[in-house]
């Protein structure tokens, strides 16, 4: 840091931190669990940057603070902005629109103003932080806004956003009643990142369709209110995990101990499959669970040979549609357990918390087929988390095509979760398959996740907006000598 602030901050919808307050007042934290955390926690450190959030608790005002390294920056929301901003807009519009309208989006303009107002105090907070010519990294949808507004008040820095969840098609966007000033706030960035390159495609479809700027490729020429000419590109960056971690944390003795205490605890199945979600409709989670109880019906699987572990951590409970999946899913395993089950057999061991990464490791090793099932998804890190944490080079992932995860992990078993009759080939085809064809397919794998890890992907990106000006560049320079080239990795 230097006097005049930070030459890298984060700006994500929460800070990488939990809050409690206790009776007499005093605040406390804890490092609180998800992926965005897990992803970007070992960027800070390095950088020993500023991270820009909401501290998760309503009406909490708290002075910044360092923690592991970083510098966190509380930015306070009020219970009514909960509601409106990140339950209702972010969450109820933003979630499912974007997430093919799995479930209907709602289109409220008192959830737009307090969208507005809130990305607003975002940008604030983050233009306070930054250096001159500092380098500002915001994080996905809840804060599509900041990169324009931010812009207005810090022309100096360089300015990048990353969407971590799926980009839709223009069709589906286009539903959206503030579709252009959503393109118009992302566009305040220098470099724009996507989890696939088909979400970067539909995001400059949706350029095209809803504004008059052009485009070449993946650059977008912006010609700003004082006619200044910038190039913005909208590229792929997939993800990924600290997988070298993982797979460290799945060696040791503790874990592996504990990989065992839980098949023993399961009456020693021949087969575990696991699921591990957030409780959400984008998961298939109840797709996953069906297609289950047909194969028992249907003989295919048999119980207590074959048993199914379902961790489903709670997830937006405020929100009405997480409720009804919620009593969906505990309804459709109660009756297969009910019909399938036996003394102390139940087919499905369904658990409705989160566990510690240690835990979650040891279930990984335990389990011999890994069921991604997501009807739609920008990545999945639970896919990688399991490749990562099977150095024994066993198991079998069995992984949806709608995942971004799809386009890196050859040597996963594919699905369309939408077709329940083709996922039941596909799980025997994993419950069956042989310990060479596991080992060969697992080998490919665990090369693509050890390879291209977070810091990979965290590198790739900044290294690409470090290149940028930060100030408007010249109008006759062409975009491709602004730009450094850069592809998504393929497989």
């Amino acid at each position: 840091m230097s006097d005049d602030g930070y030459d890298f901050v984060v700006v994500a919808n929460r800070l990488p931190v939990d809050f409690s307050v206790a009776e007499d007042g005093t605040t406390s934290w804890t490092t609180s669990p998800g992926g965005l955390v897990t992803a970007l926690e070992p960027v800070m450190q390095a950088h020993s940057g500023a991270w820009v959030g909401w501290s998760g608790s309503p009406d909490l005002d708290h002075e910044p603070f360092d923690a592991d390294g970083v510098r966190l920056v509380p930015v306070a929301l009020s219970a009514t902005e909960v509601e409106l901003y990140y339950e209702g807009f972010s969450n109820d519009t933003l979630w499912p629109l974007y997430h093919d309208v799995i479930e209907p989006p709602a289109y409220h303009r008192q959830w737009w103003d307090a969208y507005r107002k809130v990305n607003a105090r975002f940008a604030a907070a983050a233009a306070a932080q930054a250096a001159p010519g500092a380098i500002v990294w915001v994080q996905d949808y809840q804060l599509q806004l900041v990169p324009a507004l931010l812009r207005e008040l810090r022309p100096d820095v360089r300015i990048g956003f990353f969407n971590h969840i799926p980009f839709p098609s223009l069709e589906i966007f286009a539903q959206l009643p503030w579709r252009a000033q959503v393109i118009r706030g992302l566009l305040g960035a220098d470099l724009i990142g996507f989890q696939r390159a088909s979400d970067a495609a539909n995001f400059v479809r949706s350029v095209r369709r809803f504004t008059d700027l052009t485009t070449r490729g993946e650059v977008i020429t912006v010609t700003d209110d004082d006619g200044g000419r910038r190039y913005v590109r909208a590229a792929a960056f997939p993800i990924s995990i600290d997988s070298e971690h993982f797979d460290n944390l799945a060696r040791s003795p503790a874990v592996k101990a504990r990989a065992l205490e839980i098949r023993e605890e399961l009456g020693n199945p021949e087969v575990m499959l696991l699921g591990v979600d957030r409780l959400d409709y984008t998961k298939g989670i109840r797709h996953r669970v069906k297609a289950f109880g047909e194969l028992l019906q249907d003989g295919r699987l048999t119980v207590p040979e074959v048993t199914l572990v379902q961790v489903a951590s709670p997830s937006r409970e405020n929100v009405g549609a997480y409720q009804q999946l919620r009593e969906d899913v505990e309804l459709l395993v109660g009756r297969i357990n009910g019909e399938y089950g036996h003394l102390g057999k139940a087919p499905i061991h369904y658990f409705h918390h989160s566990y510690p990464a240690e835990e979650m490791a040891a279930l990984y090793l335990a389990a011999d087929v890994m069921l991604v099932t997501a009807l739609r998804d920008g990545m999945n890190l639970v896919a990688k988390e399991y490749v990562a944490a099977r150095s024994d080079e066993r198991g079998v992932l069995v992984l949806s095509e709608f995942t971004g995860a799809a386009d890196e992990l050859a040597g996963s078993v594919l699905i369309n979760p939408h077709d329940i009759d083709g996922m039941k080939d596909r799980i025997v085809l994993a419950v069956e398959m042989d310990y060479r064809e596991q080992r060969k397919r697992m080998r490919r794998l665990r090369r693509r996740v050890l390879e291209d890890d977070v810091e990979k992907w965290s590198q790739t990106f900044l290294a690409v907006l470090s290149a940028v000006p930060a100030h408007h560049l010249p109008a006759h320079q062409p975009p491709e000598h602004q730009l450094p080239e850069h592809r998504a990795a393929t497989t």
